[in-house]
């Protein structure tokens, strides 16, 4: 299978198994990674994920070899699907975090780049080198790396296919933070555990206003935060939370 699924207590772990072509994505990995999307967010039992890559890669991107005949709609057609990916996961209303093992190149790159936290290995390398193929990045990279970092930087990344380390990663805003190689899955899955432990409803309606925070209607996001800071206190978890800290105990949140 070109993804593997395993759970691991509240947190779902997704690993790109194609590790023979560094994990490039194909059409097939595409529609499995959708298919436990959808299994994970109907089981209120999981409540994050670890996205990461088999062997050294993360991802290496698209697969090359299968869009080398691509007409342009063909092109556009793939280049659709995997926009639906990353804006999907951006979306998802449980945290995802990507555990980038090594190569995050291309597709790969802008998968890890919709992830809400991006944990690297200290041998990762992340870039979008679709120019020294003749086209350019169309998984929505042109956007989310101006955003996460800014756009002289991203027209840096873009205009020269250059890679970059976890250190530049890190002081650039690409990254979280990096680990050694060896601890980063352990790291990213008790990240993923610590942030399950938080009320679900909160989790996912903080996740929607910060997307939010990018775009240029700041007084309409804030009236939309005052609602729904509002709400969070028609749920059974608020009153879990403000009671557990008035008691000085730990909450013991149930995603109602």
């Amino acid at each position: 299978m070109p993804v593997e699924c395993a759970y691991e207590g509240p947190v779902a772990l997704l690993t790109l198994s194609r590790s023979e072509v560094m994990n490039a994505v194909s059409r097939e990995m595409l529609d499995r990674l959708g298919d436990h999307l959808d299994s994970i967010e109907c089981n209120p039992e999981l409540r994050a994920i670890v996205i990461t890559g088999e062997g050294r890669a993360f991802s290496a991107g698209a697969d090359v070899e299968a869009m080398k005949d691509f007409s342009a709609l063909e092109a556009r057609a793939f280049a659709q699907r995997g926009h639906e990916l990353a804006n999907r996961i951006e979306s998802f209303p449980k945290p995802v975090v990507a555990a980038v093992n090594g190569f995050a190149l291309g597709g790969g790159c802008e998968v890890a780049l919709s992830c809400d936290i991006r944990l690297l290995s200290e041998k990762a390398k992340l870039g979008l080198p679709e120019l020294k193929l003749g086209i350019m990045p169309g998984w929505g990279g042109t956007q989310r790396l101006a955003r996460l970092t800014n756009p002289s930087y991203a027209k840096d990344l873009i205009f020269t296919g250059r890679m970059v380390d976890a250190d530049e990663a890190r002081r650039m805003g690409l990254a979280n933070q990096v680990h050694p190689a060896g601890a980063l899955i352990d790291a990213a899955m008790a990240l993923a555990g610590e942030i399950s432990a938080r009320p679900p409803w909160a989790i996912s309606t903080s996740k929607e206003m910060v997307n939010l925070a990018l775009e240029g209607d700041l007084q309409g996001h804030l009236a939309r935060e005052l609602d729904a800071f509002a709400l969070a206190f028609t749920t059974e978890d608020a009153r879990e939370g403000i009671s557990a800290f008035l008691e000085k105990r730990e909450a013991r949140f149930t995603g109602r």
